[in-house]
């Protein structure tokens, strides 16, 4: 029998595809099982595989991998998906790519296979970065192929007596590491219903978040956050221990419409505590320290790379290429956020800087003040001139009414311009 590298997480697809494998393609099944921080029983996950017909079954710590390889840099780029999601997921696909493409190197596998659906982003992500890393490999995508519905495939692992997590009567589709929980499929499938609480699980609900509020200070170096109130603390550690304080507190769920690679929009619930967290932290010290015009190019920079890591293009060059802009960009992004988490909300209580391009004489309105005031006069005189030079040449002779009805992109006199009585301000 050839033999098959599956990625293995215990989770309802996985389960039925040891079996399947062997049925359908006639492959030996190896699985393999990346540990990325979730609290899940990975023996017990690993005896499961060995139990339903796979032939081994590797479980692999890739923690420490995770955080520095692919959170660190995602946070140091400000990566958020449509501005929101932190991409806890669709950061995770790449590594289990390379897991998947090392053991088929090291027991001699010509295939890897996955349980992704033909709808999701995760069968691009996986078939992109393993083809990235070894074109050579054939990828087999039982569920995308043979168009498997969940309640078939609960039915399948009844039929073969495989122990599965959900049931017909919840049917909630989850991935879980340490950046994050996605939650889908079900009854949140309809965008007008509320997420039940049975949707989360590291996250207590804001009315029932302690009624005091907890402070958290984070020093970061880099952008790369190496302390926790003060403690030194490996990426692993500071991760979990912000997962525990703002799931506490109620921070960190997030509730989506997001618009999929393959073109259809989909209803996403996540919990990232740690991770909103620290994307917030490292903004402010990033408002410190860098320029304006470093700040506005990098956030051009964030969406691009959120894109990347979203559509499963982790590996591509131009992801490279921008990250090394990124990594170029931290240099100074070293200092304090001290945060305070309240039911749910997170407010920047104070921050500072090693190296911050904040003034406070050059700020102040008090005494101390060193900004050159007899400089704005000139300085406002040049920039508004090519407004001076355009009214002159091309407003002269229009009333107030009429470049206000310029102004909001209306042409004077047409149907959708603001009538007189729009325009003209109220007496006092």
């Amino acid at each position: 029998m050839e033999k098959v590298v599956l990625a293995y997480s215990g989770g309802l697809d996985t389960s039925v595809l040891i079996p399947w494998l062997r049925e359908k393609y006639n492959l030996d099944v190896i699985t393999v099982t990346a540990n990325l921080g979730t609290e899940k029983d990975l023996p017990t996950i690993r005896e499961k595989a060995l139990r339903t017909g796979a032939s081994n079954a590797y479980v692999e710590d890739a923690r420490d991998i995770f955080v520095r390889f692919f959170c660190w840099p995602a946070l140091q780029a400000g990566a958020l998906y449509e501005g929101i999601y932190p991409l806890g997921t669709a950061l995770a696909r790449p590594l289990i790519a390379k897991l998947l493409v090392d053991i088929a190197h090291r027991v001699g596998a010509d295939a890897v296979a996955h349980g992704c659906t033909g709808k999701g982003n995760d069968q691009v992500r996986f078939d992109v970065a393993v083809a990235a890393l070894d074109p050579s490999l054939k990828i087999i995508a039982p569920v995308r192929d043979y168009r498997m519905h969940r309640d078939e495939e609960i039915e399948y692992a009844r039929e073969h007596d495989i122990p599965i997590p959900v049931n017909l009567e919840s049917p909630y589709s989850i991935d879980e590491n340490l950046w994050g929980r996605s939650v889908e499929a079900g009854i949140l499938e309809d965008p007008w219903i509320e997420p039940p609480d049975d949707a989360y699980s590291w996250t207590r609900s804001p009315r029932e978040a302690p009624d005091e509020p907890e402070y958290v200070e984070i020093e970061f170096d880099q952008g790369i956050p190496l302390r926790l109130n003060g403690e030194s603390l490996d990426g692993v550690e500071l991760v979990s221990r912000l997962n525990r304080i703002g799931g506490n507190h109620g921070v960190g769920r997030i509730d989506h419409i997001e618009n999929r690679l393959i073109g259809i929009k989909s209803r996403e619930i996540y919990e990232a505590p740690a991770a909103v967290i620290l994307h917030v932290a490292h903004a402010e010290i990033e408002k410190l320290t860098l320029a304006k015009d470093q700040a506005r190019f990098k956030q051009v920079v964030s969406s691009e790379i959120a894109d990347l890591v979203y559509n499963g293009q982790w590996f591509s060059a131009l992801h490279q290429d921008l990250q090394a802009y990124v990594v170029n960009s931290q240099r100074f992004v070293n200092g304090v956020v001290r945060l305070k988490l309240y039911k749910g909300s997170i407010q920047v209580a104070s921050r500072r800087a090693e190296h911050s391009l904040y003034d406070p004489l050059l700020a102040t309105y008090g005494q101390g003040d060193t900004f050159d005031h007899g400089a704005a006069e000139g300085f406002i005189r040049l920039f508004g001139l090519p407004l001076r030079r355009q009214a002159q040449v091309q407003w002269i002779g229009r009333s107030s009414e009429e470049i206000l009805q310029l102004s909001a992109g209306a042409t004077p006199g047409s149907p959708s311009a603001p009538s007189n009585a729009d325009t003209t301000a109220p007496r006092s």
